[in-house]
């Protein structure tokens, strides 16, 4: 079956986990920029958690179903309906044949992560379904949605269709993960680090710079990076580097003294000195950054980010435990 977009939205994508072991190709990670929303979005539908569905830059979206879906998003402060019934963050929703989803501009926050019952079922491209907007590769037809554009899905799991017929009368599921799983924008927002490679390149100053002074997101931001506005970062030499490896959460730092947080679809070498790197567990806050808010840095330990990680993980196994009743 086909679902329509009768509204595209400013920027809409099909994402999934990524495409995870090519980067010594140079094949970014690509993928939903807060992996974590996806993978429990689509828990809440029934889908296996890698599964593709779509994320959302600043709404606009609205999508017609040719028949019964579960849908649920996780993301920023977002309006989002069934029709004329909300569909709040986080809470499973029934979608009937010939029904609307529309999800409207966010107040805090820049993006959510849709998930679908079935999945999109776009082509896979080396090992993913996401759409790389770079290199116009993968997707629905290499590109963002467009007005108008079908695209497929997969056929509702077992466990999605249990779901179905549970919320035929209610609608909408009354249970919903974790707050700040569901509802990851912060007005203030706060990403951890631990020092970067370089970190030994720049001033004290530097340091003391980048832990105690807040930075506002510059306009010129997108999937790749963003960039940062704020008292410059001063090195200690300008000896040029060799370009070496970077990833989603490297920080650099370009001449102008102006950082730049990598993201999912940021090349895979860079040559600017790395002053630091955002922990895993916070590249979900990073991805609702928008041109004007502001950000602060705090460091951590190695061990830290590891036991982080490790915590969430934890829960996420707790809750594919907790929910199972509800698709029996």
């Amino acid at each position: 079956m086909n679902v329509t977009a009768i509204r595209a939205g400013f920027l809409t994508s099909v994402q999934d986990l990524g495409r995870i072991g090519l980067r010594e190709f140079g094949i970014s990670l690509g993928g939903a920029l807060d992996a974590h929303a996806l993978r429990v979005a689509n828990l809440l539908v029934g889908n296996d958690e890698s599964a593709a569905g779509l994320e959302i830059t600043f709404g606009g979206l609205r999508l017609r179903f040719a028949d019964e879906r579960i849908i649920a998003w996780c993301g920023g402060d977002f309006a989002a309906q069934i029709g004329a019934t909300a569909l709040p963050s986080g809470h499973p929703g029934l979608v009937r044949g010939g029904e609307e989803f529309f999800i409207e501009s966010p107040a805090l926050g820049c993006r959510a992560w849709v998930a679908i019952s079935g999945g999109v079922d776009v082509p896979v491209v080396l090992g993913s379904r996401s759409a790389d907007l770079r290199a116009g590769f993968g997707g629905a037809n290499c590109r963002p949605l467009r007005d108008g554009q079908e695209f497929p899905l997969g056929t509702n799991a077992r466990r999605s269709q249990t779901l179905i017929e549970k919320l035929r009368n209610q609608k909408v599921a009354p249970w919903k993960p974790p707050h700040d799983w569901s509802s990851t924008a912060r007005r203030e927002s706060t990403l951890r680090f631990i020092r970067g490679g370089d970190s030994n390149r720049f001033n004290a100053s530097a340091l003391e710079h980048l832990t105690t002074e807040a930075f506002v997101v510059s306009p010129d931001s997108d999937r790749m990076g963003v960039r940062l506005d704020g008292r410059a970062l001063e090195r200690s030499s300008d000896v040029d580097l060799l370009s070496e490896a970077v990833a989603p959460g490297t920080v650099q730092v370009p001449p102008s003294g102006k950082p730049i947080l990598l993201l999912n679809d940021c090349q895979t070498i860079g040559g600017y000195p790395k002053i630091a790197h955002v922990i895993t567990v916070d590249l979900g806050i990073a991805a609702q950054l928008r041109a004007g808010d502001r950000v602060r840095f705090r460091e951590v330990l190695l061990v830290d980010a590891h036991r982080a990680l490790s915590e969430r993980e934890h829960d996420l196994e707790q809750f594919r435990h907790g929910i199972e009743s509800h698709f029996k």
